[in-house]
């Protein structure tokens, strides 16, 4: 089997250029990853794609929470594919869903076909539809090149089964990017179990803010106030033993 291809998931540009030198094949550039993962900043963009010797993927997600949006929402979604087209972006990264849990065939039919010549990945929207097997086809109907998928579970490990069915009900018609808790202990267990060629981690951790004088009154956003003084960023050393093992015999 050939060595698979890696992509590692990354927020904002310091996570890029950690991936990039530890040899990512493939970016996926997010803002926000404690949300799962929302479009970056235009500067962000910009900076990733001068800096990049790799494809660079950005992640087309207007807020957190669910894969259900409003039409002034997938209005700004169609607009920042379309600017991403315009900067260079190698690919973009979306989903959408109806109320039932299926893929929205419509919308994602639109978004690729205002994406060309970009590739376009499925997000993990297909990890929440109601069969994968019927989410499969109506992505591949849909024109989209690959999907991210865990296997509709946690982890890869526990989706190994239905990622395995689905890998094989894709044969060369998509590409099936296995990813959940994928790590050097874990992700050739994953390569191997489902045979799949395209992979992909994120490889984070969690460093303490550099600030020296800390407010203890304030709160932002929501957020625990320690978590205000902790930066979570991408963790070089972890990327390379990840892909060192997800390309070992």
């Amino acid at each position: 089997m050939t060595a698979p291809l890696i992509e590692v998931c990354v927020e904002g540009i310091d996570g890029f250029l950690a991936a990039q030198g530890a040899g990512a094949d493939r970016v996926e550039l997010c803002a926000s990853l404690m949300e799962g993962g929302l479009t970056p900043s235009l500067a962000t963009i910009r900076a990733a794609v001068r800096a990049a010797r790799i494809p660079v993927h950005v992640i087309v997600r207007p807020r957190g929470g669910d894969f259900l949006y409003s039409q002034a929402e997938f209005e700004t979604m169609l607009a920042d594919v379309a600017a991403l087209r315009s900067e260079g972006v190698a690919g973009v990264v979306i989903g959408c869903l109806t109320p039932d849990g299926r893929i929205d065939e419509a919308r994602m039919q639109a978004l690729v076909e205002a994406a060309r010549p970009m590739s376009v990945t499925c997000h993990r929207a297909f990890d929440m539809t109601a069969d994968a097997g019927e989410a499969l086809e109506a992505l591949i109907r849909c024109g989209v090149d690959r999907v991210l998928t865990s296997g509709q579970r946690d982890t890869a490990l526990e989706g190994l089964d239905i990622l395995k069915q689905i890998n094989a009900q894709a044969g060369d018609r998509i590409v099936i990017m296995g990813c959940g808790a994928l790590d050097a202990d874990t992700i050739k267990a994953v390569r191997d179990g489902a045979r799949l060629r395209e992979l992909h981690f994120a490889a984070l951790k969690t460093i303490p803010s550099g600030m020296m004088f800390r407010n203890p009154n304030v709160g932002m956003g929501g957020t625990g106030k320690d978590r205000e003084y902790q930066l979570t960023v991408t963790d070089p050393d972890a990327v390379r033993a990840t892909i060192a093992a997800a390309r070992s015999a």
